[in-house]
C-alpha cells in the first residue's frame, strides 16, 4: 500500500512556521521502526511523545524528530505514516570500530588515547566528524604542552562493514621547540642576568634535556612571573607588576623566544606597624610575632609570615577560622607603606572528630596514638601541626595530610581529616652460596611496623663457617599508653677466620639485653638497657697483634653485664624528607660489676637540618665517642669506635679510619670523632619527587686513641639518595682530600636495602 505521508523535519518546520497543518490528527494505531542496527527499538520509543492509542499532531511529529536527533545517535530521521501506523525511519550513525595511532613516540599510545577518549572518542562510540575534529586539536594541544609546536596530525576514517569506522591518527613529531632567549624589559634596580637566574624556564643547558626546562610551558612561566613579582615585593617595590609577555616563535617553529615588560615603582620602606580588631592575647606578645618592623624595608614574605603567625597564635586558643588582614597606607610622596593588622578571630572551634585515611595496613590506633590534638578538645593549630610531626616522623608514611573542614551545619566544629600514603616498612635479603664451606645460607629480616602494629621485628640468620651470625630483636613503642617503650634483642656471634687461612683465630659472642625507654616530653625519650654477654677468643700463633693484645690483657673468657643510659631528642618535620629541625642522641654504656670486663663508653650526636630556601636544605651532623676501661686496662677492640663507608666518612672504605696493625687491617680506637656538612636539594627537573634528593658534602672524621687532628681524614663529594619501590638507595662520589698512609680509600659507594 502506498504511504500517504512522510516528514522530515525541515519540512515540519517549514509547515509550522506558516501556521498550516500537514496532515489531519490520527490516532496511532501502531508504531514500527526501521532503519536500526545497534540502537535498541525501546531506546527510540522512550524519545517519542506519543504512544499506541494516542494523537499524534504536527507538534508531536516535530518533538519526536528533535529529541531523536537531539541523541546523535542517527544522521538521519523521517516519520511516515500508513493506515494509522507510525514508522519510524532512520539512519544510524556509524559505530568507531578501531582507533589507530603511527609515529607517537613522545607519548605512550595508551595516554593519548586515554586523552582522546577524555574528548568523547573511543572505540564502540559514535562517530562524529566533528568530534574527529576536536581530538586532532586535543592530540596538538598534548604535542605542544611538551613543546613540540611543529608536530603535524593527519586524521584519516575508513568505513567497514556493519555501518563502522576504523579511526587513523598519522603523527609527525618534529623537533622540540627550545627557548633560545629571555628578555625583561623596563628593569633599571636589577641586572637582567640575575632576574633571569630566578626562572625555572631556562636556555638550553648542561642538564635542560633532563629537567625540560628550556622547553616553554605557559604553566611555568605564570609559576617565575610570581617567583619575579615576589623578588621585589620582598625587596620593597610595591608597587611592582609584570606588563606584559610576549611569546614569538619562529617560522620553522624551533626557537622560542620570551620578552617580559616590567614596571618597578619606587621602593617603600615601613613606617608605622597597628593592631586592631580583637587579638585575644596580650599586644605585647602579638607584637613579637609581627616581623614587619618601621623603618625597615618592606617584605611581603616577612608580611605573610607576621600574618601567619598571629593566625595560628590565635588558633591555638580554638579559634579556627581566625582571620588576620593587613591593610597597608601608601604615601607615594615620601615612599612609606604603614600596616595595620585587622584581626577577626571568628567563633572558637573544636575538634568534633579525628578521621584516618589511607592506612591500609597500619593501624589507626598507630595513628591515632601520636595524635596530640584530641577529639572534643578546643581547636589548635600548634597541637594539630605537632600531630602531624610524629606521624610523619613514624616513617611507614611517604605522605601525609591534614585537613580541618567545617563540620557542615555547624559554626562551632572542625573534623580533623589525616590522609596517609604508606610505604614498604620491612627490609628483606637472602642469600645462598656453595664453596669449600658447602652450603652456605644468609638472611635478614626487619619489619618496623609488624602487622601494622607500629612494633619494631628483626632477625638475622648467616650459616657460614667464616662467620656464623643468629640475632633476633624487638621493639614495642608503646607498651603503655603514656608511650613507654619495651625491647629485648637476642644474638649470637661466631667468627672463624682460621677454617679458610684468613687469620689465626676464633670468637664466639652470646648474649642479650632488655630496654625499656620513656618520654619526658613530647621530644624527649631516655633509655635504659641491661643485659649480659659472654665472650670467648681462641688466638692461635701467628694471630692478629690486636687479637694477641686482647687475649694477653684479658684471657680468652670473658663476661659483661652491660648498662646503658640513653637520651634522644627528635622534632624534625619528617623522617623521610626533613628540611627543618634536629636530632639529637647522648649514650652511656658500662661493664657492671658482675661481670669480668669493665669498661664505659659515651658517645653523642647532633643532625641539623636548616632551610636555604624553598628547595636547598644545610644538613650538618657532629658525633662524638669517648671510651675506656677500669683497673688501668684498655677498651676491649670489639668495643672500639670504627668510622669509614657511606654511612660516616664516605670516600673511605668501611671502617678503615684510624690507626692499622702491621698487616694493614683497621684496629679501631677508644676516641671517635666525626662531621658532616651537606647542602641538600631536589634532583634536577623533579622539584616535587620527594622520593629523591641530591647533596654535596663535606666529610671528615677522627679515630684514635686521642683526638688528634692531625689524624683527620676529610673527603668531598656529590650523593643521590633514592626511596625507591625497591627499597632505599644511596649513591656517593667522593674525593678524599685529607688522607694516612695505608687507608684504604673507595670513590664511589653504594648502599641498598631491600624493602617489602
Amino acid at each position: 500500500m502506498m504511504r500517504c505521508y512522510k516528514f522530515v523535519l525541515f519540512v515540519i518546520a517549514a509547515v509550522l512556521a506558516c501556521g498550516a497543518h500537514a496532515f489531519d490528527p490520527f490516532v496511532v494505531k501502531d508504531i514500527r521502526i526501521e532503519g536500526i542496527q545497534r540502537t535498541e527499538a525501546g531506546t527510540i520509543f522512550s524519545y517519542l511523545p506519543v504512544k499506541v492509542g494516542e494523537t499524534m499532531t504536527d507538534e508531536k511529529a516535530a518533538q519526536a524528530i528533535r529529541s531523536l536527533y537531539a541523541t546523535g545517535f542517527f544522521r538521519d530521521v523521517s516519520l511516515e505514516v500508513d493506515s494509522g501506523v507510525l514508522i519510524v525511519v532512520v539512519q544510524e550513525r556509524p559505530s568507531i570500530a578501531q582507533i589507530e595511532i603511527v609515529g607517537a613516540k613522545e607519548f605512550s599510545k595508551e595516554d593519548l588515547l586515554k586523552g582522546l577518549r577524555a574528548v568523547g572518542l573511543a572505540d564502540g562510540r559514535i562517530f562524529d566528524r566533528g568530534l574527529l575534529d576536536k581530538a586532532e586539536q586535543e592530540l596538538k594541544r598534548q604535542y605542544i604542552s611538551r613543546g613540540k609546536y611543529s608536530a603535524q596530525i593527519t586524521t584519516t576514517s575508513t568505513p567497514l562493514e556493519r555501518n563502522r569506522v576504523a579511526v587513523k591518527f598519522d603523527i609527525v613529531e618534529g623537533d622540540v621547540a627550545k627557548i633560545r632567549q629571555i628578555s625583561i624589559i623596563g628593569n633599571q634596580v636589577f641586572k637582567e642576568k640575575d632576574l633571569i637566574g630566578l626562572f625555572k624556564l631556562r636556555t638550553p643547558g648542561l642538564l635542560t634535556w633532563f629537567s625540560k626546562d628550556d622547553q616553554y610551558s605557559k604553566q611555568k612561566l605564570a609559576a617565575d612571573l610570581e617567583t619575579l613579582r615576589s623578588y621585589y615585593l620582598d625587596r620593597g617595590y610595591l608597587e611592582f607588576t609584570a606588563d606584559s609577555t610576549q611569546i614569538s616563535i619562529t617560522p620553522d617553529k624551533k626557537d622560542v623566544y620570551i620578552t617580559i615588560g616590567v614596571t618597578e615603582g619606587p621602593q617603600y620602606t615601613v613606617a608605622d606597624v597597628k593592631l586592631a580588631g580583637e587579638t585575644l592575647i596580650p599586644e605585647v606578645e602579638a607584637r613579637k610575632l609581627i616581623k614587619v618592623k618601621s623603618g625597615e624595608i618592606f617584605s611581603r614574605s616577612k608580611l605573610t609570615e607576621s600574618t601567619k603567625l598571629l593566625s595560628d597564635r590565635i588558633g591555638n586558643e580554638g579559634y579556627a577560622f581566625a582571620n588576620v588582614n593587613a591593610v597597608p597606607e601608601l604615601d607615594k610622596d615620601k615612599r612609606k607603606v604603614n600596616f595595620t593588622f585587622f584581626v577577626d578571630p571568628g567563633r572558637r572551634v573544636y575538634v568534633r572528630r579525628i578521621n584516618v585515611t589511607g592506612n591500609t595496613r597500619t593501624r589507626d590506633e598507630v595513628v591515632r596514638r601520636e595524635m596530640r590534638q584530641l577529639e572534643g578538645g578546643w581547636y589548635s593549630a600548634e597541637k594539630i601541626t605537632k600531630s602531624k610531626q610524629r606521624v610523619d616522623r613514624l616513617g611507614y608514611f611517604s605522605e601525609v595530610n591534614v585537613e580541618t573542614p567545617s563540620v557542615p551545619g555547624t559554626t562551632d566544629q572542625v573534623d580533623l581529616n589525616i590522609s596517609v600514603v604508606e610505604k614498604p616498612t620491612g627490609n628483606v635479603l637472602f642469600g645462598a652460596g656453595f664453596g669449600s664451606e658447602g652450603v652456605v645460607l644468609s638472611g635478614g629480616i626487619t619489619q618496623q611496623n609488624v602487622f601494622g602494629s607500629g612494633n619494631h621485628l628483626g632477625a638475622q640468620v648467616n650459616t657460614s663457617k667464616v662467620n656464623t651470625v643468629y640475632s633476633l630483636s624487638f621493639s614495642q613503642p608503646y607498651w603503655t599508653v603514656d608511650g613507654v617503650s619495651r625491647g629485648f634483642d637476642l644474638y649470637h656471634r661466631k667468627a672463624n677466620p682460621a677454617a679458610l687461612g684468613l687469620g689465626l683465630y676464633d670468637t664466639s659472642t652470646t648474649g642479650g639485653q632488655a630496654r625499656l625507654g620513656v618520654p619526658f616530653t613530647d621530644l624527649d625519650n631516655v633509655s635504659f638497657g641491661l643485659g649480659y654477654e659472654s665472650t670467648n677468643i681462641t688466638a692461635y700463633p701467628g694471630a692478629p697483634i690486636l687479637i694477641s693484645n686482647y687475649v694477653t690483657t684479658f684471657g680468652n673468657k670473658n663476661t659483661a653485664v652491660l648498662g646503658t643510659v640513653g637520651w634522644g631528642r627528635d622534632n624534625r618535620d619528617s623522617a623521610i624528607y626533613p628540611t627543618t629541625g634536629a636530632i639529637s642522641r647522648a649514650n652511656l654504656e658500662t661493664g657492671l660489676p658482675g661481670g669480668t670486663l669493665r669498661f664505659y663508653k659515651v658517645s653523642a650526636e647532633h643532625k641539623r637540618y636548616i632551610p636555604l630556601t624553598r628547595d636547598f636544605v644545610f644538613y650538618a651532623n657532629g658525633e662524638i665517642g669517648y671510651g675506656g676501661g677500669y683497673a688501668g686496662k684498655p677498651l676491649p677492640f670489639f668495643r672500639n669506635y670504627y668510622s669509614g663507608g657511606p654511612t660516616s666518612v664516605r670516600g673511605f672504605y668501611p671502617a678503615n679510619i684510624g690507626p692499622h696493625d702491621i698487616n694493614g687491617d683497621p684496629m679501631g680506637g677508644s676516641r671517635k670523632l666525626v662531621g658532616n656538612v651537606e647542602v641538600l636539594f631536589p634532583f634536577p627537573g623533579l622539584q616535587n619527587d620527594k622520593s629523591i634528593r641530591v647533596s654535596t658534602f663535606v666529610d671528615a672524621g677522627i679515630i684514635g686513641s686521642n683526638y688528634a687532628f692531625g689524624d683527620t681524614r676529610a673527603s668531598a663529594g656529590v650523593a643521590v639518595s633514592y626511596v625507591s619501590p625497591f627499597g632505599p638507595m644511596k649513591i656517593s662520589f667522593a674525593q678524599p682530600f685529607k688522607t694516612q698512609f695505608g687507608d684504604r680509600t673507595q670513590k664511589i659507594q653504594f648502599q641498598f636495602g631491600q624493602q617489602f
